[in-house]
């Protein structure tokens, strides 16, 4: 009973975000319509922040959507749509931003840690070296 339950949350969560897109904001040409998709999948909603403007519900993230929908139709690229967008909003409206030198931070931090984490688990486990094991011998026969 416990697994069907849990089986039907995990269903309707997962078919939430599955209706961000209203009927209304798709392109009637299905070509745009899916490079509409594509680019909103890249974009952050500034509201929900993890979500795409694709998967969100907010009214912000609809804004975008239209936003990329109309640049799409007025003929822009991909490219030029992010740019715009990019620009309008800055770069963290981008789920991927570019390495530039104010996002450098951003992409270099994780490594950084990651060396500093496994620098602090080689010395927690790394085995007692003969220095150590002569001072513990000098220190037992000093009792």
């Amino acid at each position: 009973m416990i697994r069907a339950l849990f089986a039907v949350f995990i269903f309707l969560a997962s078919i939430g975000s599955a209706f961000a897109v209203l009927p209304d904001e798709m392109l009637k040409d299905a070509a745009l319509e899916h490079r509409a998709r594509a680019i909103s999948q890249e974009l952050r909603c500034l509201v929900c922040q993890n979500e795409s403007i694709d998967d969100s519900d907010a009214t912000l993230a609809r804004d975008l959507r239209m936003i990329v929908r109309e640049r799409l139709t007025a003929g822009d690229s991909d490219a030029q749509v992010i740019g715009f967008v990019a620009q309008r909003y800055g770069n963290f409206v981008l789920l991927k931003p570019p390495f530039q030198a104010d996002t450098v931070l951003l992409w270099l931090l994780p490594f950084l840690f990651l060396a500093i984490g496994l620098f602090a688990a080689w010395r927690y486990f790394k085995q007692p070296g003969a220095d150590t094991l002569e001072l513990e011998n000098e220190l037992l026969k000093g009792d």
